[in-house]
């Protein structure tokens, strides 16, 4: 039998766990390179005075089986904040024990509970077990919408 998981908030002394698995994520996406994240940006972006994400931590039987970093955002066409999931991730030897399932669960229950209007997330599109398991949940592609971004170089240009 599974040992039972618990789900449970992010807590300060998670920082340094919650660094180990975004580079762990980071690592399964094939996009270690990428990670800048230090442990104290992450205490800061979630506990500073202005808390910009916020987190979950799953575990099993008191050791850390997985984690998951979210943000609110604001749709003005349905006129509510919605949760927009940054970063899920179950550490390899937790997983299929229903945990990424019971993330999104607890999320949209949050969701619902502080009236939201969406949960929203983006996924690599080479990354078929998870657009799998997302189309399981009941998750529906975006495929008309594309990410935008700005960063580095040409961020401090459009900056200045």
């Amino acid at each position: 039998m599974a040992a039972a998981f618990n789900i449970r908030d992010a807590k300060l002394s998670d920082v340094p766990v919650i660094e180990r698995f975004v580079r762990d994520l980071a690592r399964y996406e094939k996009l270690e390179h990428e990670v800048m994240a230090t442990t104290d940006q992450l205490r800061t972006a979630l506990f500073g005075s202005s808390p910009k994400i916020f987190g979950l931590v799953c575990e099993v039987g008191g050791v850390p089986a997985g984690f998951a970093l979210f943000f609110y955002n604001f749709s003005t066409f349905l006129g509510r904040a919605g949760i927009y999931v940054e970063d899920v991730y179950v550490d390899p030897a937790y997983r299929g024990r229903g945990i990424g399932k019971a993330f999104f669960g607890s999320l949209a229950r949050r969701a619902v509970d502080e009236g939201c209007g969406r949960l929203e997330w983006a996924v690599l599109d080479w990354n078929e077990p998870a657009i799998k398991f997302y189309r399981s949940i009941g998750a529906k592609p975006m495929n008309e919408w594309q990410v935008q971004r700005v960063t580095g170089d040409a961020l401090q240009a459009l900056a200045s």
